[in-house]
């Protein structure tokens, strides 16, 4: 009988799913057979953009993150409330929980990164891996610990994710002190191709206009494009959901290409600090524009990585509310070019998977 693996994902934002993905992709070609499940309140078409394997979907979200009021502003009140309702009948949410994980019968519970998936596999005496460069332990902690709950509650977060067998860590991730069963892997991204040679005969592009792919992760938040000057020689690569009128504005989807490709080929990315979109970008030899995220206890340790990885440079929000970018993007060309980074967290975490689906 096919091995099941059972692959729990958060959707807050895209970095989840693009972590994810290159090593269910691997693990899928080194095991043609194997039986794979994913739960997700994530939409199937947007994770059949990144799972190029076939999967099952259960639409389910076992957990939300932090409430959000755009893609970089916490709503800490709102998530406070939300983690008292979630963990009010937390014993009965996990009993539930894991009479759902052991009908499903999974070999191998893989989560990046629901608490309470790990928890219920713990329960349910299933293995389970989890794999993050965050977890919502420290993030709630950093937002909430005043309150009175938050002990109790950042408890229970804690310990689901110390029952998993070990937590895969890719580069760059936060420390996770707390976390005993942590393992450093290494970084975690998608390898486009460059096809700028078909973008540039598509939109007739002269030779030296430069490319700049707008995308700020898979929370909304959308920038003022249509007010935003020219800057002679640069074109704008957005989502046509934004329904931007700017006479150099092109809209992404209009290019049939695969996202990561479009990546590969353009100048520059401009986005806001995110799992995905630094490491894709620095293993695809793309330089970032990044609007700064001071608040988020992730963004440190991701700037800093790719600061030194790669190119970046901040832009603050109020030259992204007017446009005045041309000083910072010519600043950000003017770099020297940092080699593509290796993915090689995919083949490791990967490896991990392949062992424990063994046994």
């Amino acid at each position: 009988m096919p091995s099941h693996l059972l692959v729990d994902l958060s959707y807050h934002g895209f970095g989840h799913i693009a972590q994810t993905a290159p090593v269910i992709n691997e693990l899928a070609e080194r095991r043609p057979d194997l039986r794979i499940t994913l739960r997700s309140g994530a939409p199937r078409e947007v994770l059949a953009q990144r799972f190029g394997c076939d999967f099952a979907l259960i639409p389910r979200a076992l957990d939300f993150g932090m409430v959000m009021a755009d893609a970089v502003t916490v709503k800490a009140e709102e998530s406070a409330a939300a983690y008292r309702a979630f963990h009010c009948d937390w014993a009965d949410k996990l009993a539930r929980e894991a009479d759902d994980m052991a009908a499903l019968e999974p070999d191998l519970v893989f989560a990046d990164v629901p608490y309470l998936s790990l928890a219920a596999a713990a329960r349910a005496g299933v293995p389970a891996v989890a794999m993050c460069s965050l977890n919502w332990a420290d993030i709630y902690r950093h937002y909430c610990h005043a309150r009175p709950e938050a002990s109790e509650i950042h408890g229970q977060i804690a310990d689901a994710y110390r029952s998993a067998t070990c937590f895969l860590r890719p580069r760059p991730s936060m420390a996770m002190a707390d976390l005993p069963n942590g393992r450093e892997i290494g970084p975690i991204a998608r390898v486009g191709c460059n096809r700028r040679g078909e973008i540039d005969a598509l939109l007739g592009l002269p030779p030296g206009d430069k490319l700049v792919l707008v995308a700020m992760g898979g929370l909304a938040f959308r920038l003022p494009l249509e007010n935003w000057p020219r800057i002679s020689g640069v074109r704008w690569v957005v989502q046509s959901s934004w329904r931007v009128r700017h006479p150099d504005a092109v809209e992404l989807e209009s290019l049939g290409m695969d996202f990561t490709d479009v990546l590969a080929s353009c100048d520059a990315l401009l986005t806001k600090p995110g799992y995905g979109s630094f490491t894709e970008a620095a293993c695809n030899g793309v330089p970032v524009l990044y609007l700064g995220r001071e608040d988020w206890p992730e963004a440190a340790c991701l700037v800093a990585w790719l600061e030194r990885h790669g190119r970046c440079l901040e832009a603050e929000r109020a030259a992204l509310r007017s446009g005045a970018v041309a000083p910072l993007l010519e600043a950000l060309w003017a770099r020297p070019p940092a080699a593509p980074v290796e993915p090689e967290g995919v083949a490791q975490a990967a490896d991990f998977l392949q062992v424990l689906l063994r046994v």
